[in-house]
């Protein structure tokens, strides 16, 4: 049984303080996790206080957005997987078509950024989803199974018991455009099917996929209805601490918890 997962994608909002003052309100929630895992990923500069405001032992997981490959090293700007792990993070995003689109992420680098986080024991949150161009010319199969072949080449099925996937439709991110429930669901089943190919069964079987592109506290509960949808990677929805806990408790329901 795959546990369900609510995960937020700060991007580049929010100082430290401001997050501190998100964070403390959010615990305050009645906000069960029990049933289901719940993760914010705010920006580099404030995980350290959002991971004190969380407490010593958080019932949300802190995520970053992203990672260099190397563990130290005349990287100026980056930050590494130890540096994360130190700093209390347990899942990273990684992948994201705002990286893909804006800063020339290929899959090979990717690639190379899922090694470093499964070596130090995060959890990657893969990024998958085609562009608006890419749907309407009937590519969507395609594509996909590109960036999973790209970004997952080599590893043994056994490597991958942590991976976390989230298909983000290029064409639904930030603009209020969700995909719909079928959408959404036709490509988890794809990659689904890829997994199986690539990989295995039961990595196909056990791996969680999110849904995530215009996701809000009145579309959610459309998406996890479906078997295949184990989640969601929430974006801007994910800023206000009412509409964010919404989300996780109508995960939550949907659990029968």
């Amino acid at each position: 049984m795959r546990t369900p997962l609510i995960a937020g994608n700060w991007k580049m909002n929010k100082t430290a303080s401001e997050a501190v003052r998100f964070t403390r309100e959010l615990v305050q929630q009645p906000l069960s996790t029990s049933a289901i895992d719940v993760v914010i990923a705010p920006p580099f500069t404030a995980l350290a206080a959002v991971r004190d405001s969380l407490g010593p032992a958080p019932a949300i997981g802190l995520g970053a957005q992203n990672l260099h490959w190397e563990d130290h090293g005349a990287y100026t700007g980056e930050i590494s997987a130890p540096m994360l792990k130190d700093l209390g993070c347990r899942y990273v995003i990684l992948g994201h078509s705002e990286r893909r689109a804006q800063f020339g992420e290929q899959d090979d680098l990717i690639h190379k950024k899922l090694l470093a986080a499964l070596k130090h024991e995060l959890k990657p949150i893969l990024c998958v989803g085609e562009s608006l161009s890419e749907r309407e010319s009937g590519t969507t199969a395609e594509v996909i199974e590109q960036q999973l072949n790209g970004c997952l080449a080599g590893f043994e099925p056994a490597r991958l018991t942590n991976l976390i996937i989230a298909y983000e439709p290029v064409w639904a991110i930030g603009t209020g455009k969700a995909a719909t429930p079928e959408q959404a669901a036709e490509v988890h089943q794809l990659i689904r099917r890829a997994l199986t190919a690539g990989w295995s069964a039961s990595v196909a079987a056990s791996t969680r996929i999110l849904y995530g592109g215009s996701v809000t506290p009145q579309n959610v509960e459309g998406f996890l209805a479906s078997p295949d949808i184990d989640g969601a990677l929430v974006g801007g929805a994910c800023l206000q601490v009412d509409s964010f806990a919404t989300i996780a408790r109508l995960a939550q329901k949907q659990t029968g918890h």
